[in-house]
């Protein structure tokens, strides 16, 4: 088992508690200071001006008419723009993508900041950005997948392979008894946080300060000191409350870069906030997708083949690519898995990562398709999942380092009543004739994790300070965080000061890929247990302790005391041993990470299965889910109140992925018309009904030293799914696309 901790060291729990949400209170009530919320004296207002083509050049901007307004200060534009230290076209840290920050007139997406106009008072800034009123060259933009010819490329988003093939594809679809071969497509998703892109930048001499959401701090640290050529240990970024992130805050982008370079030009504080508007475009999102799967299986319904190509949508001058085909790769056993990805080069922003990339969109599909091959094998759809489930990890044959999905599906299927299930569609209506369906999905996420670092002090009087700077963007991370490191020192939760949110701390990592709480989390255990451990050393050290002689016997920590393992007659206070020493305070630090031979030994994923039912107006075609149930796997949980949360909040994704959300673009202008959320459709509260959770226990002792998997995204995998299997149970229409829309059903 890989652990940091001194085996000798014991721990009591405060994990495994409800706890609410420490910061709740401070949200609620309003004196929670996010980025926006920070006016220094003497501050300027930047607003960036977004090009209103897709592709072509800026012809003119009237800089003269903008400069001159009340209050206008700069007028920044690609000719008088300051130059940056580092190339926006490098990529400085592994959440790094090429940015337009004024670096000549060309447009290459529409949304592109083509101007930036600093004034004394918000107003101003925005009335100086109107009266630029830019003039363009305009060139034919493409926007939509059929617009250019995809190409190969060798890795995939996050550097995946664009690859990957186990066994023989060919020999699996010859054998096949049965076989479908099916395309669907996933519309264009974006950011849309409750609290938008902001930033409030200082310069004092070459040291940066920056309030800003951001969900890696230390690795933004890095990245705005790469391309103002400063050492790192100049930027503080300071962020302690986020109002959602989903991937888009841990990039640095050209708005920020082009707020602090405004603020070091004029030697003045900077604030910039993004409208709703702007977050379409320069601040990432999850790219459009065409996916063919051609699965085969023996009369049996054994698969023999699962071959999953994915062609996905990126922009012209950078290469991230949704990989959405490697959901295929480790799920059912399959006589030959193939997945394979090409790209299509358009006049859009950087697709990046959005909350499950790749696994959202590809498992969607996937499940989807798993459906149509099991009514024609005349299967039930859990029948097959079952037939088909796998021991060790499909490509690799590496086994699992836990996985409970059986359970899953068992408990899941037993909740929601799923044997009741008529198998031919279009069988079941509720008592105003609505029709009713049933579908589900395997859920699946992996279990990354990333490099952490953490202190913890014990103070005389038996109260402890931990400090991380990691991140909470609404999940609750500091809440659990908080009680990882109380159960690390054996001490109530209201002892402990918890301090993050901040650069100057210790590395908390990355708050991404649901890997957060076992990154941070293991850092501030290990920290812990060696503050327990050195505690432990003075007391058995120590002839006028109960615990003296005892060290070999190792400790347990509970409670602010330390008991000797197997013998809690002899225990002694912290308090006691401190004064004893002479009342000094203990110091300690941890790190966490995997060990890449851990990972190389074992496949890591949580696991989950989703039932849904939806209701549908034979006439109207209006759909509504009605009904979601999930069962997830997803290791120890930490707190189940918050880990509920998440997994809700995943599942309403998934509502909002089936039947919602879409950018659509203008394909002649190549704007997108409905960049707002009064076009861009999110789920509100009329949509969302009869969530129901279930956490299946599962212990991990490999995935880390906690037994954490994480639960921020593997409850959107499985939804899609779902929701898109139960539409054809309801109606025996399969819809071959997300969002389904009314329309569909109507001339499907």
């Amino acid at each position: 088992m890989p652990d940091t901790l001194d085996p000798h060291v014991r721990f009591g729990s405060n994990s495994g508690q409800p706890v609410t949400r420490r910061d709740g209170l401070a949200k609620v009530t309003g004196t929670a200071t996010f980025a926006a919320d920070n006016t220094p004296d003497n501050m300027l207002y930047a607003v960036f001006v977004p090009a209103a083509i897709a592709r072509g050049r800026v012809t003119g901007l009237d800089t003269e008419a903008a400069a001159a307004h009340p209050g206008v200060t700069h007028v920044l534009t690609p000719q008088n723009r300051p130059p940056l230290q580092g190339d926006p076209s490098d990529k400085p840290t592994m959440f790094s993508f090429r940015f337009e920050a004024l670096q000549d007139d060309s447009v290459r997406y529409a949304g592109q900041p083509i101007a930036l106009v600093v004034a004394e008072t918000l107003e101003a800034a925005n009335e100086g950005a109107r009266l630029l009123n830019p003039k363009y060259e305009r060139l034919t933009p493409r926007t939509d997948i059929d617009d250019a010819e995809p190409y190969a490329f060798e890795a995939a988003g996050f550097g995946l392979p664009a690859n990957t093939v186990h066994g023989n594809p060919e020999a699996g679809h010859a054998s096949a008894a049965q076989a479908i071969d099916v395309t669907y497509e996933t519309a264009p998703q974006y950011h849309n946080a409750m609290e938008t892109h902001a930033v409030v930048a200082k310069w004092e001499g070459d040291h940066l300060t920056l309030d800003m959401p951001s969900q890696a701090i230390s690795m933004s640290c890095a990245g705005f000191a790469y391309y103002f050529g400063i050492p790192a240990e100049n930027v503080t970024v300071r962020s302690p409350y986020l109002g959602g992130g989903f991937g888009s805050k841990a990039i640095p982008t050209g708005p920020y870069v082009l707020a602090i370079l405004a603020a070091r030009m004029t030697g003045r504080p900077v604030k910039m906030m993004l409208t709703r508007q702007q977050m379409f475009g320069p601040v990432g999102h999850r790219g459009q997708t065409r996916q063919r799967l051609r699965l085969g299986a023996d009369d049996t319904g054994r698969l023999t083949v699962i071959d999953h190509e994915g062609i996905a949508a990126t922009s012209t001058f950078d290469d991230f690519v949704e990989p959405a085909a490697n959901a295929s790769q480790g799920i059912y056993a399959a006589g030959a898995l193939r997945s394979t990805h090409r790209a299509v080069k358009l006049d859009i922003g950087t697709p990046g990562p959005m909350r499950a990339p790749g696994e959202a969109s590809g498992s969607a599909v996937l499940e989807c398709a798993l459906d149509e091959l099991a009514e024609k094998l005349g299967l039930d759809p859990l029948e097959l999942r079952l037939k088909n489930y796998a021991e060790t990890e499909p490509g690799t044959g590496k086994p699992y380092s836990s996985k409970a999905l059986r359970e899953c599906y068992a408990q899941g299927a037993e909740r929601f009543g799923w044997n009741s299930r008529p198998r031919a569609p279009g069988q079941m209506r509720d008592e105003d004739g609505l029709l009713v369906g049933w579908g589900m999905g395997t859920a699946f996420f992996p279990c990354p994790m990333f490099m952490a670092e953490a202190n913890a002090t014990l103070r005389a009087d038996s109260t402890a300070v931990v400090e991380t700077s990691a991140v909470d963007m609404g999940q609750g991370a500091w809440t659990a965080l908080a009680q990882i490191a109380a159960d690390s020192l054996g001490l109530p939760l209201d002892k402990v000061d918890f301090q993050a949110g901040r650069s100057g701390l210790p590395d908390g990592g990355v708050a991404g890929g649901s890997g957060h709480t076992a990154t941070a989390g293991g850092a501030l255990h290990a920290a812990g247990g060696d503050v327990i451990r050195q505690l432990g050393e003075i007391a058995a050290a120590d002839p006028d302790s109960p615990l003296y002689g005892a060290g070999n016997a190792g400790f347990v920590a509970r409670d602010g005391r330390l008991y000797v393992a197997g013998d809690e007659s002899r225990s002694e206070a912290y308090t006691d041993i401190l004064a004893r020493s002479g009342g000094a305070e203990i110091a300690g630090n941890g790190s966490a990470s995997r060990a890449p031979e851990t990972a190389e030994q074992h496949a890591m994923n949580a696991h989950g299965a989703v039932f849904a039912e939806v209701k549908i107006d034979p006439d109207l075609c209006q759909m509504r889910v009605t009904r979601l149930v999930g069962a997830f796997a997803a290791g120890r949980i930490i707190n189940p109140r918050l880990a509920e949360s998440q997994l809700f909040g995943g599942m309403i994704w998934g509502i909002s992925f089936a039947l919602h959300e879409e950018a659509r673009h203008d394909h002649k202008r190549g704007h997108i018309v409905n960049a707002d959320l009064a076009g861009y459709h999110v789920p509100v509260n009329a949509d969302v009904s009869g969530l129901d959770v279930i956490t299946v226990h599962e212990e991990d002792p490999y995935v880390n030293a906690l037994g954490i998997k994480g639960v921020g995204e593997i409850g959107i995998t499985g939804t899609v799914g779902a929701i898109g299997n139960a539409i054809w149970h309801a109606t025996g229409k399969r819809v071959r696309r997300f969002p389904i829309r009314i329309e569909d059903l109507l001339t499907s």
